[in-house]
């Protein structure tokens, strides 16, 4: 853990809260380190000539790359949970738009819930995730359930 960080845990955050993530440049290396790591090797996301025959007409990121950029552990934020972090336990996106190599990226969240039992020492925290182009425009649309950490010797009203 770095220390210099304050550590956030589940009863740190309230449902309509808001933070944003990290921003990327999607390009030629994040195309290929993803490919090495996933094997996926798609024309579409690496021959220019068969994207241009698509209806997309040129080559489109990953579809998990661009997931994966919506991960809390992709944010500054992944700092201020270090003590607190269990589990990624659930994921889903809808794709909206396609992203192009050379576009940037950035990630958007939003609080949903808050669930806890009286009996467990942790909660299910529930995000509304975005990825949004650079010009602000959403790409990605989804939602992610962590489980957390609840601070000791908080109640559940703090």
């Amino acid at each position: 853990m770095s220390g210099a960080e304050r550590q956030l845990y589940a009863c740190d955050f309230v449902v309509g809260q808001t933070f944003s993530g990290s921003e990327r440049l999607i390009d030629d290396e994040a195309f290929a380190g993803f490919a090495k790591l996933t094997g996926d090797d798609h024309p579409i996301h690496y021959d220019d000539a068969y994207a241009a025959k698509t209806r997309f007409g040129k080559r489109l990121a990953h579809g998990l790359l661009l997931m994966s950029m919506t991960a809390m552990g992709a944010t500054p934020m992944s700092r201020q949970l270090e003590e607190s972090m269990v589990a990624f336990a659930e994921q889903k996106c809808r794709f909206k738009e396609p992203v192009f190599p050379g576009e940037r990226v950035s990630s958007r969240f939003e609080v949903v819930s808050i669930d806890r039992k009286p009996d467990r020492p942790t909660a299910l925290l529930r995000l509304k995730v975005e990825l949004l182009n650079q010009n602000g425009e959403p790409v990605l649309e989804g939602e992610h359930a962590y489980v957390l950490r609840w601070r000791s010797g908080e109640s559940d009203n703090a």
